[in-house]
């Protein structure tokens, strides 16, 4: 029963924690009323909290594998009621500064779900799984929407103490009903991180989730005073438009999960950097409101497919230190929602429009989706080379002058010649001389008719010694149907020979 209801359970946690984190964003317009805050300090008050919201992510995805999700969320919430009691009694910018900062555990348990819910599934439906956890970011739209009404209607400080109601009801779910009997992973901290911190993928992942997730905090933190300050929205109408846009992205979260779990990720990550360079090319002009509208639900949509099919990626690539590489790609997520809104505010500041911000986004989406093709071809290649080195099948692929340009550990198996003594040479360094000149005429012909050649011949080995191979012989060519190389695959049938002898 506990086994089925973890990832209900563990997404709701998900959910509460997202509320609580962005609670001083969402009620900026209305705090600022009673606490003057200089326009210059805003991007600081709504970014602070992401800073422990990204860094606690590493060490929670290690402790989730350590200790377990029960445990941790409990600690999380129990230590979430001290800062959202400060702030709610909050006078002055420094109590919403130090409380934002602690408010950022909220963010930080991210990575405790996706690091401990794969446990429980197959890995077919991880991308789906994790997709339907990340939804939890709705927790976002919940207060975007709900603060700003209630608040409204009952000032702020009340609506912030709500939420303490909120965390004493998930700190008692989790006791009740989360897994003590969770897998426990107890692979040490620095053996993790030695495993993963070499690997340029983690490194690409990293910015991929700075980017799509980045791109979705900064909008949620971002949006509302925006939309008021710049299109002079009614606060209320702003925290409706920003719900929307975290609507539209947490919901397509688990639908870019479930799309990784049934096709090539990296083709999808195109796609979705695709319409990240668009969009934010689109903002760039300073667009009206329909067309900003436009621009921001394409990055929407773009921010909610990518998250789910990144973390799709991550326990691909990293099954066995899944906590740590979580935890340090959603880490980088995080930090990517620190930075825009202060650049944004900066760039605002020198220039008056924010023009240059929403351009830098839309390059460095345009240097991703390179990225992901060169990652997607190298993977490709990767594969190729594995099948070569792993094959019993001696291999060996010459340029279209018949010069040998890299063999396998098979072939020097079979013929004694070492990669290096081979390459650069002609295959005729295997000749035996048992094959007549027209043997060899019909091979070509063949080769040059039909694009291969199949059939038995006989080699000689380095040392001298003959041998009976069974050879297929493929010409590959280029796009404009030129060759360009040789492929030969061969298997030493010398033995089956003797036996046919006999």
């Amino acid at each position: 029963m506990k086994t089925k209801i973890q990832l209900p359970l563990q997404t709701m946690n998900l959910v509460t924690g997202f509320m609580v984190w962005v609670l001083i964003s969402s009620l900026l317009p209305f705090i600022s009323e009673d606490i003057a805050i200089a326009p210059e300090h805003i991007a600081w008050v709504t970014a602070i909290p992401v800073i422990l919201g990204s860094v606690l992510r590493i060490p929670l995805g290690f402790l989730a594998n350590l200790l377990g999700a029960r445990l941790i969320f409990m600690v999380s919430f129990i230590l979430l009621l001290f800062p959202v009691y400060y702030i709610s009694v909050a006078d002055s910018l420094i109590d919403l500064l130090v409380g934002g900062l602690f408010l950022g555990i909220g963010g930080a348990i991210f990575s405790v779900g996706v690091t401990s819910l794969p446990k429980y599934y197959d890995k077919s439906r991880h991308g789906f799984v994790n997709g339907i956890y990340g939804a939890g970011n709705i927790g976002t739209a919940i207060t975007a929407f709900a603060a700003p009404v209630v608040a409204a209607n009952f000032g702020w400080s009340f609506t912030v103490q709500l939420y303490l109601v909120l965390l004493g009801i998930f700190i008692l779910l989790n006791f009740f009903l989360g897994d003590k009997k969770e897998t426990k992973v107890k692979m040490p901290l620095m053996k993790q991180i030695k495993g993963v911190y070499k690997n340029e993928k983690l490194w690409l992942f990293c910015l991929f989730y700075f980017i799509t997730f980045g791109s979705f905090v900064a909008f949620t933190v971002y949006l509302p005073n925006f939309l008021v300050a710049n299109f002079g929205l009614d606060k209320v109408d702003a925290g409706m438009r920003t719900a929307g846009f975290i609507a539209v992205a947490t919901f397509l979260r688990p639908l870019g999960g479930w799309l990784a779990d049934r096709f090539h990720s990296l083709i999808l990550l195109m796609y979705v950097f695709g319409g990240f360079t668009v969009a934010a090319l689109l903002l760039s002009f300073a667009p009206s409101i329909g067309l900003y509208t436009v621009g921001s639900l394409t990055i929407a949509v773009a921010a909610g497919v990518g998250n789910g099919v990144i973390f799709k990626l991550v326990p691909m690539y990293f099954n066995k230190q899944a906590g740590i590489a979580n935890g340090i790609v959603s880490a980088m997520g995080g930090l990517g929602g620190f930075f825009p809104p202060l650049m944004l505010s900066l760039l605002y500041s020198l220039t008056g429009h924010y023009a240059i911000g929403f351009m830098a986004l839309s390059q460095i989406a345009l240097a991703s989706l390179i990225l992901v093709i060169w990652m997607y071809y190298h993977d490709k290649l990767a594969v190729s080379n594995q099948i070569m080195e792993t094959t019993p099948l001696g291999m060996m692929v010459t340029d279209k002058k018949g010069k040998i340009v890299t063999v396998n550990p098979a072939f020097t198996k079979v013929t004694g010649f070492e990669s290096d003594e081979a390459a650069g040479k002609s295959p005729s360094i295997l000749k035996s001389g048992r094959q007549s000149a027209a043997f060899y005429k019909q091979m070509w012909e063949s080769l040059e008719k039909h694009g291969y050649w199949q059939g038995e011949i006989w080699n000689k080995r380095k040392d001298g010694e003959h041998y009976l191979e069974w050879l297929t012989i493929n010409a590959i060519k280029d796009d404009a149907g030129e060759i360009i190389q040789y492929a030969g695959v061969f298997s030493d049938i010398t033995g089956n020979q003797s036996e046919k002898s006999m």
